[in-house]
């Protein structure tokens, strides 16, 4: 069983899976670093300085006892981490969409197999139809 189990986990496909994981989380944090760091702080001057990254939607207001304690939490909407996470989601498949149409369009078209030549029997009887054709 452990041979079983060792052959599994070094085939190749595995392994180049386990890689593409690894890279896609690295370029996941990349992503997500360039939105918040770059791209949100950029797009609010020109969204009338709505900061996306702190858009919130407060359904309910927190209920607080007469002491001042809460009472009951406020029921808050964090459109900000949707938002975020959306135009991280659409920058990571746009790549991925590019690279494999790129990876696509570098595979050159397999050639396509000749067809099986026709059995002996048909072979055989087109040559005694040419033969009779020529004598008549």
């Amino acid at each position: 069983m452990l041979k079983e189990f060792k052959e599994f986990a070094m085939k190749g496909n595995l392994i180049d899976m386990a890689v593409g994981f690894v890279m896609g989380g690295a370029f996941a944090t990349v992503v997500t670093a360039f939105i918040q760091g770059l791209f949100l702080p950029v797009l609010a001057p020109v969204m009338g300085g709505i900061d996306f990254a702190n858009l919130k939607v407060t359904m309910q207001e927190a209920v607080l006892n007469a002491d001042g304690t809460v009472a009951k939490e406020a029921a808050v909407a964090d459109l900000g981490g949707f938002i975020t996470a959306l135009i991280s989601f659409l920058i990571v498949a746009f790549v991925m969409f590019m690279l494999i149409k790129g990876m696509n369009k570098m595979k050159k078209a397999e050639a396509a197999a000749p067809p099986p030549p026709p059995p002996r029997q048909e072979v055989l009887l087109e040559e005694i139809r040419n033969l009779l054709a020529k004598q008549s």
